[in-house]
């Protein structure tokens, strides 16, 4: 178990967005046992769900796909959700988000190239 600062300096994120992740539901934590203290403690493997959140995240996914993601993975209730559609609109998404990414790097290496050759 760790408090919200070790999980911060882990994972490089702020404590607030740590807490907001918590209260959307996409992590959790229990009361620390010392019973003098407010201090939250969260499972190890915290970690890992945070880094998933922020590719996601990175990825574009919204806080709200995230909900709707982490439910059905911590629930297993695949019957009011089509995981399947859902993953491929997803994966998709990022495909055509690479896709307008590799076509914008190299407009710029030629743009580099270009000004490179009017320097000469």
């Amino acid at each position: 178990m760790m408090r919200v600062g070790a999980l911060a300096k882990q994972t490089g994120m702020t404590r607030d967005t740590i807490r907001f992740y918590e209260r959307r539901g996409l992590i959790s934590s229990r009361p620390s046992e010392d019973p003098s203290n407010s201090y939250r403690d969260y499972p190890e493997d915290t970690v890992e769900r945070l880094d998933m959140i922020a590719q996601a995240r990175a990825a574009g996914m919204s806080i709200a796909e995230l909900e709707l993601l982490v439910q059905v993975m911590e629930t297993g209730d695949l019957e009011a959700f089509d995981a399947d559609s859902f993953l491929a609109e997803k994966i998709g998404e990022i495909e055509a988000s690479i896709a307008r990414s590799r076509c914008f790097a190299a407009l710029l290496k030629a743009t580099r190239t270009a000004l490179a050759r009017a320097v000469q």
